[in-house]
């Protein structure tokens, strides 16, 4: 008896230049809904900045520069077989043009409906928790739907979904904060208070800063994941996919009610430090499931590509620790660490160029391997496609072997890190946990930088290897400095 294997990862398509093709209507859709979209956002925006043109150029300026990070992290994410630009532009300007565009008269007319069927009190209070959820959340998954449309084959693993619905979300979340930021603009100009800059960075703050990590981000992510999971999981029944597809929006939806709930929103009476409490309670929960699940998708997906270049046999592409070390984020990072440690910056450059040159030559012999299982009647019409493929292969092999040559000269003979190359020191305890409380206490924020300092000083000019938690620890200590500093600022600036 034949035993098949689930479909859990598809290998990445042939056509990869090639992901948006004028001649399908899908295409000229998206196009119509992009316009739309771009026409109702674009009418709000002109009014905004016609009315308060400062605080909008500023508040513009600070979400644009939020997206860098994000699209940083995705990259590392997304790293094995990454997404094509054009589809990825093509889910930002979704969330941020199509989503919005329609989210706003449907929640308005939402809170008016709750508001008409309970009281204006409740309208104002739960509204946004009963209405913004399943509207905005439905949006935004039809815009992974879309991208479905456009190129089905590049949806290949749930992490595309994952990556998709992100910047679906991403969209949404730099768009809706900048109305935001300006609505509570005309808020306090209209409150005659004279200042118009301290609502853009407290905004900025709340939504932003804080709010940033586990909310449209996270929620259309989870969406998307489940929308890539019945597309790539063929071997299951449709209900079945249909039915994961829907738990995951129901999930989505149901993390986006309780950021919106009024739940805790007084802070416990704790001024400024129990509001950010009350928003990691209310964020915190549903952040790890999403990033847990992430987790669980990106080993599937590093188990489909990883072993093609194992199974070269060939230390010159790739070793058994290099392949290891792949397969993950923290891997990767630390090869690169151990390698700047023993011969200096560009050491690590080196290694980072031998990683993903070793990923592109796995993702063209995932391809390959497609084209062998393709039906005998197939393979004359794919004749060319498979000599194409067959040079690409060489050119990513020809990478790799250059990129472990220009790793020699440094004296490294593997990307890898030893085992022993992330201990784990009572600095870098202390630092993790002072700054994890330094997010909720300004004091704690700068000892987790000393401690941070310290450690990374103590390993510099020491034998012992480095731990993780003391860089870890370093960044929450400078991301609660920043936070407090923002909030002191503003308090200084309202009196």
């Amino acid at each position: 008896m034949t035993v098949t294997r689930p479909i859990r990862v598809r290998p990445a398509p042939l056509t990869r230049n090639r992901a948006l093709v004028p001649k399908q209507p899908a295409f000229w859709v998206t196009v119509g809904l992009l316009a739309f979209g771009a026409w109702k956002i674009g009418t709000v925006v002109i009014s905004l900045v016609s009315w308060y043109p400062g605080p909008a150029l500023v508040a513009g300026m600070l979400f644009l520069l939020y997206t860098v990070p994000f699209i940083l992290l995705v990259s590392h994410v997304d790293y094995l077989e990454r997404e094509p630009f054009s589809l990825l532009t093509v889910a930002l300007l979704w969330g941020g043009l199509v989503a919005t565009s329609l989210a706003l008269p449907a929640n308005s007319a939402g809170r008016n409906i709750v508001a008409k069927l309970t009281s204006p009190w409740t309208g104002d209070s739960w509204g946004p928790a009963l209405t913004a959820p399943p509207v905005e959340e439905t949006l935004k998954a039809l815009g992974v739907v879309m991208i479905v449309l456009l190129a089905r084959s590049h949806i290949n693993s749930v992490v595309d979904g994952f990556v998709y619905g992100a910047f679906v979300g991403l969209g949404f979340q730099v768009v809706e904060d900048f109305t935001y930021a300006v609505g509570a603009v005309a808020d306090a100009d209209g409150s005659g208070s004279g200042d118009l800059l301290s609502p853009v960075f407290g905004t900025f703050v709340v939504r932003g800063f804080l709010g940033g990590l586990w909310t449209h981000t996270m929620f259309t992510a989870l969406a998307g994941a489940g929308i890539a999971y019945a597309v790539v999981h063929t071997d299951y029944s449709r209900r079945r996919r249909i039915m994961v597809a829907l738990l995951a929006l129901v999930g989505a939806c149901a993390m986006h009610f309780v950021w919106n709930a009024p739940w805790f929103m007084d802070g416990f009476d704790l001024g400024l430090g129990g509001l950010v409490l009350a928003l990691i309670i209310k964020g915190l929960p549903g952040f790890i499931v999403v990033i847990l699940l992430l987790r669980y998708a990106l080993e599937i997906e590093a188990d489909f590509y990883t072993p093609r270049l194992v199974e070269l046999n060939d230390p010159e592409i790739i070793t058994p620790g290099e392949a290891k070390a792949l397969r993950s984020v923290a891997g990767r990072i630390q090869a690169r660490r151990y390698a700047r440690r023993r011969a200096g910056p560009r050491a690590g450059r080196a290694v980072r160029l031998l990683q993903r040159a070793q990923t592109r030559l796995a993702v063209e012999l995932a391809r390959g391997a497609h084209l062998e299982e393709q039906p005998t009647v197939r393979l004359p019409l794919l004749a060319s496609v498979v000599e194409r493929r067959g040079s690409a292969r060489e050119r990513r092999r020809r990478e790799v072997l250059q990129a472990r040559e220009r790793l020699r000269r440094f004296g490294i003979t593997e990307a890898v890190a030893p085992q022993s190359a992330s201990s784990r020191t009572w600095v870098g305890m202390w630092a993790l946990g002072v700054g994890l409380i330094g997010l909720l206490a300004p004091g704690p924020s700068v000892g987790a930088v000393g401690l941070g300092l310290w450690g990374l000083y103590r390993t510099r000019h020491s034998s012992e290897e480095a731990d993780k938690r003391v860089v870890d620890g370093l960044v929450l200590g400078c991301l609660g400095i920043a936070l407090w500093t923002i909030t002191f600022v503003l308090r200084h600036v309202n009196g």
